[in-house]
């Protein structure tokens, strides 16, 4: 049976909830409680759990929020004419959302429904990001060693960089990120020491990463 939508005031209720839940979970991690959010959200608390009847149900929803804008800034990148504009902008955008966002691998880490939403983005977005690596290339304007599977690294360098200098100079990232993509331009290309990981070797360091 098809899903009725939300009337207006019931789908306005939800979407305040959802950013209550991100900003709280972002400030004090997955043991905020409920009625923190429902304060935030200004909502009362039969109205949370008339949408979320449980805490992990509002957990999946801040995650398929908070993933979902990582695939429409892919998708949005991929309808750019000029595909190395997609695709730095796609890594510029989508690190920024990261850096105003570092409660959510809090989240991803500590529940079976962020490993699961976790795995379901990466199948989402993946051959988004592999569409925009191979657009770059075949446009001559990213070196032609760069791979997919080199995108995961690149954020997680970032990321290290954004979680260690968040509160002395939270735009710091955006300096090593346009030392990189400087790296990454195929006119500036030089061989490198080392391949990039296989697709096990990767799946493999992601899984350590979160344990």
């Amino acid at each position: 049976m098809k899903e009725r939508p939300l009337r207006r005031d019931a789908q306005a209720n939800r979407e305040r909830i959802v950013a209550a839940a991100r900003a709280v979970f972002a400030a004090r991690g997955i043991e905020a409680t409920v009625e923190e959010i429902a304060r935030r959200a200004g909502v009362g608390m039969g109205t949370l759990y008339r949408r979320f009847p449980t805490k992990e149900d509002l957990v999946d929803a801040v995650l398929e929020d908070a993933f979902g804008r990582f695939v429409h800034v892919a998708e949005e990148a991929l309808a750019e004419e000029d595909a190395w504009v997609g695709f730095t902008g796609f890594l510029e955008r989508s690190l920024a959302l990261h850096g105003a966002d570092r409660g959510l691998k809090d989240l991803v880490a500590s529940s079976e429904h962020g490993l699961a939403r976790t795995q379901a983005m990466r199948a989402r977005l993946g051959p988004l990001i592999r569409r925009l690596v191979e657009r770059a290339q075949e446009q001559g304007s990213l070196r032609a060693d760069f791979t997919p599977e080199d995108v995961p690294v690149v954020f997680w360098t970032a990321g290290r960089v954004i979680e260690t200098t968040s509160q002395v100079a939270p735009d710091l990232w955006r300096r090593y990120v346009g030392l990189l993509l400087d790296g990454l331009r195929a006119d500036a290309a030089t061989p490198l020491s080392h391949p990039a990981l296989t697709r096990a070797q990767l799946d493999r360091a992601a899984g350590r990463r979160a344990s």
